[in-house]
């Protein structure tokens, strides 16, 4: 036995571990909404349930990022009172806009149908910290156990291969590996039932996807990076409820991606962007990309004048239906992004994650009661019951609109349409063929793009922005970003591709420095908001990205 695997072994024997009937990895919306009908369907029945959520930020809601403008059909059905108990749905969209951009110009164009609520309701913006906030409340008043900076590093298995739970390594560990004054061992959850929520590109989601193979049966997935603002703006600017959308400028007619502004109560604005990952361009940079959108005229005038007071990044899974992988596996399921519920042409997310956790407690809820279970404890009933679900229903019939926009912008506008006039009932189903790794051309055979400098304004530099994500990570810790072969960075992407590290990440982590001429890659950890997009795009899939000491990353208020 190596040195390494005998320190492991020794690390194992001196965990505790703790029970559960259900251990839920991610204090998101889906998890959750989950943790809250499980209690909510054992208190109907007199039984009892444990169940356990897990959070790696060192509160609920410090990382949660989203729009957001939120569907309430799914928290209708959880909590129907939400209203009285004071859920922090405060704004109504109450005016909707779709804009086309060229590079001074704003032209309307219909709101698409998908955007709007259904009959007799309304949509409300939200800053999706705050919700996360307010459930997390609403969980732990039925009983749900809730433990904040828990970085859940590896999954457990029993011996017959079904999974165990979950673990925490140990605290207090130097970057060199070796043992601070500090540490303490790591920490086993054992469940009956291990429900992984663990948002976009999860970490250990990726482990069950190859231990399961859980993606042999669905298309690959494909991701956005949604880069977000949040701004106080003067009162003559503000118009509390009014929802924007645009697309076209910045983006060159092959790339996907559009904007949002929402206006919130106490005039605060959320302005984003997102970009599909699966963009051509190496030297393409989202982040400046979302800086200078912010120079148009249509959108400047809102800004000017204003104080922007938070910033964030993260992605977002945009597949659709066809990209869902297998959702149960023995001893455990997947729910919300993880999973990749995102309704993409809706631009929402919400609804449809928190009733994915919702319906996988109703699955699991009898699963646990069974006096039989399978020999396998798979839950598969899960799956057959979100498929008679509003979710798939929803999901199916937007299905080729994602996928319509590989062609170009031209060609994904009239496959929406036509999808939207249809229903979804075309014959067919559009595929995604390509990860978003493998779609980037040569550095050579791409236009280099010159962006503006920030001005201080409206535009910033990435430090500023970090800064305002009120990102921390103990600097003395094993780097949670690794190379599986370091010569890659600079044999490989920097010789092909320029080093596209240095320009998709939005918070500065990679960095080409030279040493007495020579290059390198340097990763500035410190900086890392959490986003996974260095996981997705790397052409060569040689940066995975895994959980830092817990409480690590941003600390998002609002966003």
């Amino acid at each position: 036995m190596t040195e390494e695997a005998e320190a492991a072994a020794e690390e194992e024997t001196q965990r505790d571990s703790m029970e559960y009937d259900v251990v839920i990895v991610g204090a998101g919306p889906s998890g959750l909404s989950c943790a809250i009908r499980l209690k909510q369907l054992a208190e109907q029945d007199g039984k009892e349930i444990s169940v356990c959520v897990l959070e790696k930020a060192s509160a609920v809601g410090d990382h949660l990022l989203s729009g957001a403008v939120i569907e309430t059909r799914a928290l209708d059905e959880l909590i129907p009172d939400w209203a009285e108990k004071d859920a922090p749905l405060k704004t109504a969209a109450t005016k909707e806009k779709f804009l086309f951009l060229t590079e001074k110009r704003a032209v309307p164009l219909p709101v698409p149908p998908q955007m709007k609520p259904p009959k007799g309701k309304k949509n409300y913006i939200i800053s999706l910290s705050e919700f996360g906030r307010w459930l997390a409340e609403q969980a732990e008043a039925l009983g749900v156990e809730i433990y904040p900076g828990f970085a859940a590093s590896e999954v457990l298995y029993h011996a017959d291969g079904s999974v165990k739970g979950v673990a925490r390594g140990g605290m207090g560990v130097a970057r060199d590996g070796t043992k601070k004054d500090s540490y303490t061992p790591g920490m086993e959850l054992h469940a009956r039932q291990t429900v992984f929520s663990e948002g976009c590109r999860g970490s250990l989601t990726k482990l069950l996807f190859e231990k399961f193979d859980l993606r042999r049966d669905c298309d690959v997935q494909t991701y956005g990076i949604g880069i977000k603002e949040v701004w106080e703006v003067p009162e003559e600017k503000h118009e509390e409820g009014l929802v924007v959308h645009t697309i076209g400028w910045p983006m060159d007619r092959k790339t996907y991606g559009g904007s949002w502004m929402y206006h919130l109560y106490g005039n605060r604005i959320s302005v984003g962007f997102v970009i599909g990952l699966d963009y051509e361009n190496p030297h393409l940079s989202p982040y400046d990309e979302m800086q200078r959108f912010k120079h148009h005229p249509a959108i400047a005038k809102y800004l000017e004048g204003g104080k922007r007071i938070e910033y964030g990044a993260r992605a977002l899974s945009e597949g659709g239906w066809q990209s869902i992988p297998k959702l149960s596996f023995p001893g455990g399921v997947l729910i919300g992004d993880t999973a990749g519920f995102l309704n993409v042409p809706k631009i929402k997310g919400t609804h449809t994650a928190m009733k994915s956790g919702m319906v996988a407690a109703e699955a699991l809820y009898v699963h646990l009661a069974a006096e039989t279970p399978p020999e396998n404890n798979e839950c598969t009933a899960y799956s057959e019951m979100l498929k008679q679900s509003w979710v798939e229903k929803e999901l199916y019939a937007v299905r080729n609109i994602r996928p319509g926009f590989h062609k170009g912008l031209w060609a994904g506008l009239v496959r929406a349409a036509l999808e939207t006039v249809t229903f979804g009932k075309l014959p067919f189903t559009l595929r995604h063929k390509r990860g978003d790794h493998e779609t980037l051309k040569k550095a050579a055979d791409a236009p280099k793009i010159a962006y503006p400098k920030p001005d201080g304004v409206l535009s910033f530099d990435k430090m500023s922005s970090v800064f305002l994500s009120g990102t921390t990570h103990e600097e003395d810790q094993p780097v949670h970003l690794k190379l599986k072969d370091p010569s890659v960075a600079v044999d490989y992407n920097l010789k092909e591709f320029d080093a596209p590290e240095q320009r998709y990440c939005p918070a500065g982590v990679y960095e080409i420095v030279e040493e007495n001429g020579v290059p390198r890659l340097q990763i500035n950890a410190q900086n890392c908001v959490h986003c996974k997009t260095c996981d997705i795009k790397d052409p060569k899939q040689n940066i995975d990205w895994v959980p830092p000491e817990g409480s690590g990353g941003p600390k998002y208020a609002n966003m």
